[in-house]
């Protein structure tokens, strides 16, 4: 989706419009009635993005409790430099499947590898790539942020130098020799993504990591995910905040009642979907022509007017038709702006069941 000021070739009036590159949009100055088109130059054709070798490979997992498959026949990939997203509504799985990842409880059959490593057999020497970040963060309550970071420096063989430099990247520079017991749930969630990076791991597992953070916060944990993906690093997130997944993930896995429903890019499954974009119009004046006019225009799915906004669901490639008919029944559009369906429409689509 592109977005274009263009000037009025009359009255030099400006109108801001969002199109799709190579797609020609119709365009009446809400000034001066002018009309007239544009299209859009192409863009350029991104890079294909490539990965490395997988970083994390789950193959079959199944782990029941109590003759309860919480996890049913899950398979999935994460190759070096991918941050994947798991979601799922509560209960689903995601947590049964991170810790039966890193081996904290044995899956009842499957078969998990780190880095090429079992993680049954090798578990030790698999563990050492990974950092890890669980639902629910907890340190030693009596030892300050500094002393549990120097703590597990040591348990990683990392170096205690990075400790300081990461309290004060994640914002808790001044509360470095504060006891952990006095910090508040979003300080604990700060410090333990310290102390997941710590080390600077090839894997990163996190579960729920903006749980209790402010916005600043926020920014702070996925700025670091970037970073790491970046190095070259995997990273597995599992959460349900679904826009801060849609931010940074390049694929995503959506598990429900313990089976994996879905597993592609964003933007494939809207495709699988059908789910089609909203086009939000706002109008000078909104007159039942218009209304009229627009719902008859072949392709659309749904009209919604709002006072003087009128909100279009439709394909694409249906767009500029909309605006044809629209300017045809004597509307004069002032400004408009496209919606592609969120991860959140996707999400519940595969959930409903």
């Amino acid at each position: 989706m592109a977005t274009k000021v263009i000037m009025c070739p009359k009255c030099k009036n400006k109108v801001t419009v969002q199109v799709d590159p190579g797609e020609k949009t119709y365009i009446t100055c809400p000034k001066c009635n002018t009309k007239g088109a544009f299209t859009f130059p192409l863009a350029k054709p991104a890079a294909k993005t490539t990965y490395g070798p997988f970083a994390i490979e789950v193959e079959g997992l199944t782990k029941s409790f109590n003759g309860f498959k919480a996890v049913d026949n899950v398979s999935f990939k994460v190759s070096k430099g991918e941050i994947f997203g798991f979601l799922g509504p509560n209960g689903a799985g995601k947590t049964t499947t991170i810790k039966s990842i890193l081996d904290l409880i044995h899956a009842n059959s499957g078969e998990i590898k780190i880095k090429g490593l079992d993680i049954r057999n090798n578990g030790k020497e698999a563990k050492k790539y990974v950092g890890y970040l669980p639902e629910r963060v907890a340190f030693y309550d009596n030892l300050t942020a500094l002393q549990n970071l120097y703590f597990y420096a040591e348990m990683k063989n990392a170096s205690k130098e990075e400790c300081k430099s990461l309290i004060k990247e994640f914002g808790l520079g001044d509360s470095m020799n504060k006891k952990a017991g006095k910090f508040s749930k979003g300080m604990l969630q700060r410090l333990g993504m310290a102390r997941a990076v710590l080390g600077n791991p090839s894997i990163l597992i996190l579960d729920e990591p903006s749980g209790g953070l402010d916005p600043r916060g926020v920014v702070l944990i996925r700025d670091k995910i970037l970073e790491m993906k970046n190095k070259g690093s995997a990273v597995f997130i599992s959460s349900h905040i679904l826009s801060e997944i849609q931010a940074v993930c390049d694929r995503v896995g959506i598990i429900n009642h313990g089976v994996i429903v879905a597993k592609d890019t964003v933007f494939h499954l809207r495709k699988k979907l059908n789910l089609k974009p909203k086009l939000t119009i706002e109008l000078e004046d909104m007159t039942d022509k218009v209304v009229k006019s627009v719902k008859k225009v072949e392709g659309v799915d749904d009209v919604q007017v709002i006072n003087k906004i009128i909100n279009v669901v439709c394909e694409s490639k249906i767009r500029a038709k909309v605006i044809i008919a629209i300017a045809s029944a004597g509307g004069n559009i002032i400004n408009l702006h496209t919606t592609e369906p969120s991860l959140e429409e996707v999400f519940m689509k595969f959930t409903e069941a």
